[in-house]
């Protein structure tokens, strides 16, 4: 089953890095990014592994947190992280999920259901289309998704870009346009009535075309 924008984020039980989770449990009432990775000591995830560390405090200030998922077993993730935090210069400080029987990479469907039941003997190549980003609202809904190739780094500034747009569209009836970034302009939704967008904004709207209203980002 092919997952899609607004479908409810499969719930899982697993392990981690930091001890079993229940997924929906774990993000309780705020955000959460799900992250994947193909296999442990393969050398663009070790990168951003590293960089999410560093971000980690990002994601907090916006109520997010930060799940990684890699097709090995933990005891192959805390081997790992020691790699991650003598190369990137930043610990490993939020859990990443073992998933050496591919549950949870099916269940999101990132593997096909026919790519057998364990992660021995599956090469990097074998799990290639376990490279995706989630972000999961608070109703355990996903909110997007990207796929990145194997080659091509993440760009987690981007990811929280990402985040700050869904969390001010989820509540304030805007859409934000191309490139946009915390404190820069928005648009009203189609949605809204003008009657309606004159009592939010009674100072008006850009209107560089009339299905296009421009204002302030709402505080």
């Amino acid at each position: 089953m092919s997952l899609r924008i607004n479908d409810v984020a499969p719930d899982f039980t697993a392990e981690t890095t930091e001890g079993p989770i229940s997924f929906h449990q774990w993000i309780g009432d705020g955000w959460a990014v799900l992250f994947s990775h193909p296999k442990d000591f393969t050398p663009v995830c070790t990168t951003e592994l590293g960089t999410v560390a560093g971000l980690k405090s990002e994601f907090e200030r916006r109520n997010c947190k930060v799940l990684g998922i890699s097709v090995d077993g933990v005891s192959d993730h805390e081997r790992w992280s020691k790699d991650i935090e003598a190369s990137q210069g930043h610990a490993l400080n939020y859990p990443l999920v073992g998933d050496p029987e591919l549950k949870v990479v099916k269940a999101y469907d990132m593997l096909p259901a026919g790519a057998g039941d364990t992660s021995v003997g599956r090469t990097p190549a074998d799990n290639a289309t376990a490279r995706s980003v989630f972000v999961i609202g608070p109703d355990k809904r996903i909110k997007a998704t990207l796929t990145y190739p194997m080659s091509t780094g993440r760009n987690f500034d981007e990811i929280l870009r990402l985040l700050d747009s869904c969390q001010l569209t989820a509540t304030k009836k805007v859409a934000t346009p191309a490139n946009w970034s915390q404190g820069d302009d928005v648009i009203i939704l189609p949605a809204v009535s003008d009657e309606e967008a004159r009592a939010k904004y009674p100072d008006g709207w850009q209107a560089p075309l009339p299905y296009i209203r421009i204002v302030p980002q709402p505080k």
